[in-house]
């Protein structure tokens, strides 16, 4: 009796499991319960890990001999990922988090593949339909595995740049089709009545060669403007190769939380490519990669330097404030001390909010985490259109660290790259301080006609060193309105 109940326990364990992670990302939806909905994940993907252990009462008689030697080594492997998931997760920067992503990425279609090499190299995939979709699910997890690592490669700095050659959409159409000759030659061999172990295992290093080759030639030539679009794509693959697996191994958990992940991710990838100002299909097929050189229109006005402290005893004094946060606060892990200032801004009776754009940064949503890690209340935070009917009417508009999604080229100049692209007005504001290193442009390689605009000074240094420099004006300035002491 106990022998066949545990596949049924397997199955209603892993119906539970799923919906928790459904029930998760449905809390993920929302700053305030995000961290929860997390949590729920987590103890869904517990739950399904445990009691996968439960598939050894069906193990076939003769691979008894085995168990405990495979037990051991998948017990090994938890362990080991799970110390350096862990270990990774504490020690990573927020600056290293799009790397981390990507990554992890690659491990989850790279799983998928590993899971299809096995059903094909061990013969257990049966008739052409299942054949076909273990193929599928080998070819995108393999693409996935292979470009996100370009991808971390690109966001670590080991790539620096693009890498392009001549002809490339030729070699890449034409290594795609010889992958698809390649799985179409082993489902119509095997469909022939070929042992698929046997017979074909060099066909099988054939396909997924080229599948890795792909996943390489196809993220090399992407530029680092298009890390967002990329990461999510990748998200997306990597999820439909886990649905598609899933459906292999008729497990209902790999199903589910494989179709959810590709269609999150598909849902994603069109985003961030409205908020670019390209279609999905562009991004996929014609135009992935970096805008041409461009070095912008006719600049009118000069740069206007201008000192921290000014700038803060400025802010102090206005009545409203918009904050647009850039990857250059990341980078100097400034956040903290600019909520810092922003309640200093708040003690004095200024109203404050801050306009994410939803590509900024070098992934979706780190401009997000990186206020939540600081601390800052979720109703201050505004995305591109809720936000950008306000910067009309706001005394100061401080971006730090952001260049392309406030530059006005986007709206003005038809030969820019960015041109139609969706920004934040920050331009409207009725005056701007703009936090930089230096006078570098951003990822589209164009000069930012904000800086140059009357109503734009520049604070330059490292964002931290700055809103320091700040924090120090605005406290010697004593008590705010009111007489409560700024502290």
């Amino acid at each position: 009796m106990f022998t066949f109940l545990p596949p049924y326990v397997v199955f209603a364990t892993d119906l539970v499991a799923a919906f928790l992670f459904l029930f998760g990302l449905k809390r993920m939806a929302s700053p305030v319960t995000a961290s929860s909905g997390i949590s729920y994940a987590g103890v869904g993907m517990l739950a399904a890990v445990v009691v996968s252990f439960l598939y050894c009462f069906g193990v076939d008689p003769a691979a008894r001999s085995q168990l405990g030697t495979n037990i051991v080594l998948v017990l090994l492997a938890l362990l080991l990922g799970a110390g350096i998931a862990w270990w990774a997760g504490k020690k990573v920067a927020m600056t290293a988090m799009p790397q981390m992503v990507a990554l992890y990425n690659g491990m989850g279609g790279g799983a998928a593949a590993g899971i299809a090499a096995m059903e094909l190299f061990g013969g257990k995939t049966h008739g052409g339909r299942e054949l076909s979709v273990t193929l599928l699910g080998a070819l995108i997890g393999t693409v996935s595995l292979s470009g996100s690592c370009i991808a971390w490669a690109k966001l670590q700095g080991v790539i620096k740049k693009p890498l392009h050659i001549g002809g490339q959409q030729v070699i890449n159409g034409a290594v795609m089709l010889a992958i698809v000759a390649v799985g179409g030659y082993v489902v119509f061999t095997v469909h022939g009545g070929a042992e698929l172990a046997t017979a074909m295992p060099g066909w099988i290093w054939v396909f997924f060669a080229g599948a890795f080759l792909f996943g390489l030639l196809m993220a090399l030539p992407i530029g680092g403007a298009d890390m967002p679009v990329l990461i999510s794509v990748y998200n997306a693959c990597t999820g439909l190769a886990v649905g598609l697996e899933g459906y292999v191994l008729k497990n209902p958990l790999l199903m589910i939380a494989g179709m959810v992940v590709g269609a999150a991710g598909l849902l994603l990838t069109e985003l961030m490519a409205k908020a670019m100002n390209r279609s999905v299909a562009k991004v996929l097929f014609a135009h992935f990669g970096p805008a041409p050189a461009h070095k912008g229109g006719t600049i009118v006005g000069s740069l206007k330097p201008c000192q921290a402290s000014d700038a803060g005893i400025f802010m102090r004094y206005a009545k409203s404030v918009i904050i647009v946060p850039g990857y250059g606060l990341a980078v100097s892990q400034g956040q903290q001390k600019l909520y810092e200032f922003v309640k200093l801004l708040q003690a004095a009776g200024v109203g404050v909010k801050f306009a994410i754009h939803p590509v900024a940064g070098r992934m979706p949503g780190q401009m997000d985490v990186l206020l939540a890690e600081a601390g800052v209340p979720y109703d201050m935070i505004f995305q591109l259109e809720d936000i950008n009917p306000d910067f009309a009417t706001t005394d100061v508009a401080l971006v730090i660290g952001a260049n392309d999604v406030v530059n006005p080229a986007a709206r003005t100049d038809k030969s820019s790259p960015i041109y139609g692209m969706p920004i934040l007005n920050a331009d409207q504001a009725k005056k701007v301080y703009v936090i930089k290193r230096g006078d570098g442009k951003g990822y589209a390689g164009i000069v930012n006609a904000l800086f140059y605009a009357p109503n734009c000074q520049m604070v330059y240094g490292d964002a931290q060193a700055v809103l320091v420099q700040m924090i120090t004006a605005v406290r010697g300035l004593g008590a705010a309105p009111g007489g409560k002491a700024q502290k």
